[in-house]
């Protein structure tokens, strides 16, 4: 017997029996471990289901966002993930991040590349301008991905180490198990003194070393998988955090520029957002946007500038009946009941002693209606490298923000020759629809010029507004770059039309000195006029907006 020992030293150590209670000590570890396996997930920024439904409902929304999902899906696993959690970044007011040792291994590199674009310079710059709003955190995201595309690649190696790591950790949680279950089947194998017999005990010890090396395996894999980042994912999540910051600001600045306020897009659909943006960042629209934006801040600059009917410098004493700017002692003959009488009759004959004053008011009441021409030779592009066509328009939109500031009607009549003209009409009653605005904006008609096609209009919106509310004194501002005749019968009708209704023609020859010379036709059409030939230049039009 005891050679056959000898002879296999294995078997007897092998089956030799056990006391459960020292194989229950030697896998107690392994026991904890089995039954307190914390839970790992996928996602390194820490959301709320609310956070996550912001996420779906614009995934879903955003045809960009979801090809871009199908294309890095492709190349890499867990791109959804990485996806969402990027969004996340970009859209929560303080986003946080897990800790690595919360994250299932396969999503480590996800969780590093989101780490590198927190740590940005210009993380806080984009975040400003995407905190909160859905759709710039998507634009966001879809600014960075061509970077994203580039994190992935380089670090297709750590992925390769994480995900090791993970069946590495996977295995030893399923020998922690096999433990348990061992232990479990010595026990309802023990005797009444808690003797195991060999079989099963030599089951429990052996499940318990493959266990421990098991656990010395994941121990190698994560400390290899928690190695730095591939050496270009940080410069990388640099370059993509700039350009995603430009582009949000740069779409920021355009909504701005065409007078898009944030609280207008934060209720405007997200497709419909997306369709304005797109329409904005191409053809000309784009082109003009800067103009547009110099224009409605020098706009808003000349309307604080402006006290509506004040009444300007005092150069000295006028005689009047005007009771707001009687001098203080005309006001004091009231006090002496001798000399209200005196003073009823200077009022009635018009002669108190006034402050006399000068000084620009704005005096029109009705419509501002801007006549602009889009003849060929608008496209004609000056300084800078704005066309004519540009400079009126821009002119022509601020136009409409003054005549909304001012609660008036706004009329866009777009002309060219005798026969090709439209009309936009914007009522102070109702907002400014934005597609027809751009569509007023966008439309271009060429050919020739009259003058008298769109200023007949003109007179007819400004009868019509007459007729109907009793309201005068419109504005019209006239922007060309051509002149042209106009028969005597019609201007007769013209003047006439301008001392029934009292509305003011202001006129702009956009680089055409000769349009607005001394003589010209348009110089007999308005009151006031110049000349524009730096398109760069929109002070040119400053005093329209203090007198309009």
């Amino acid at each position: 017997m005891d050679d056959d020992a000898h002879a296999h030293p294995d078997a007897t150590e092998d089956g030799a029996a056990g006391r459960l209670g020292e194989l229950a000590d030697r896998a107690g570890k392994w026991l904890a471990l089995s039954a307190a396996a914390p839970a790992r997930h996928t996602g390194a920024v820490v959301a709320d289901r609310f956070d996550r439904i912001a996420w779906h409902d614009t995934y879903e929304q955003s045809a960009a966002l979801r090809e871009l999902a199908g294309e890095l899906g492709e190349r890499h696993a867990y791109t959804a993930d990485l996806l969402t959690d990027v969004f996340l970044a970009a859209y929560k007011a303080a986003p946080r991040l897990r800790q690595p040792a919360e994250m299932e291994h396969s999503r480590l590199v996800n969780h590093r590349v989101v780490a590198a674009l927190l740590e940005s310079p210009d993380f806080a710059e984009l975040h400003r301008e995407t905190a909160g709003d859905p759709y710039a955190a998507a634009l966001a995201v879809l600014a960075q991905g061509t970077a994203l595309r580039r994190m992935l690649d380089d670090a297709r190696d750590a992925r390769a180490r994480d995900e090791r790591a993970g069946r590495a950790r996977r295995d030893a949680g399923d020998a922690a198990t096999a433990v348990a279950e061992a232990l479990r089947q010595a026990s309802d194998e023990a005797d009444e003194d808690g003797t195991v017999p060999g079989p099963a005990a030599h089951a429990v010890r052996q499940a318990v070393e493959a266990a421990e090396a098991a656990a010395r395996r994941a121990d190698d894999e994560s400390g290899q998988a928690l190695a730095p980042a591939a050496p270009g994912v940080r410069a990388a999540a640099r370059q993509a955090v700039a350009r995603s910051a430009a582009a949000v600001r740069e779409e920021a600045a355009l909504m701005r520029a065409w007078g898009v306020g944030s609280g207008e897009l934060e209720r405007m659909p997200f497709d419909e957002r997306a369709r304005l943006a797109e329409r904005l960042r191409t053809g000309r629209l784009a082109e003009w946007a800067e103009l547009i934006g110099r224009f409605r801040q020098m706009a808003d600059g000349e309307r604080a500038r402006k006290v509506e009917n004040a009444t300007g410098e005092l150069i000295g004493v006028t005689l009047g009946d005007d009771l707001s700017r009687v001098v203080p002692s005309e006001l004091a003959n009231l006090g002496l009941p001798g000399l209200r009488a005196v003073f009823a009759a200077r009022y009635a004959a018009k002669e108190l002693m006034l402050y006399d004053s000068q000084g620009e008011q704005a005096t029109g009441r009705g419509a501002v209606i801007a006549c602009v021409d889009t003849s060929h030779s608008m496209y004609e592009a000056g300084p800078g490298g704005i066309t004519r066509e540009a400079w009126a328009k821009a002119c022509a939109l601020a136009l409409l923000d003054q005549a909304r500031h001012a609660g008036r009607d706004f009329v866009g009549i777009v002309f060219s020759a005798a026969d090709k003209l439209r009309v936009f009409r914007f009522p102070a009653d109702r907002p400014a629809d934005l597609g027809r605005t751009l569509d007023f904006a966008e439309t271009f008609l060429g050919g020739g010029t009259s003058y008298q096609r769109p200023l007949t209009a003109a007179g007819e919106l400004l009868e019509e507004e007459f007729n109907a509310a009793a309201r005068t004194r419109g504005d019209i501002v006239m922007l060309t770059d051509d002149d042209c005749g106009v028969t005597e019968e019609w201007m007769r009708g013209w003047n006439d039309a301008k001392r029934r209704l009292g509305f003011r023609v202001f006129g702009v020859g956009i680089g055409s000195p000769r349009v607005a010379a001394a003589g010209s036709v348009l110089e007999a059409l308005c009151d006031n006029l110049r000349s524009v030939e730096d398109f760069t230049d929109v002070h040119a039009a400053a005093d329209l907006f203090r007198v309009i």
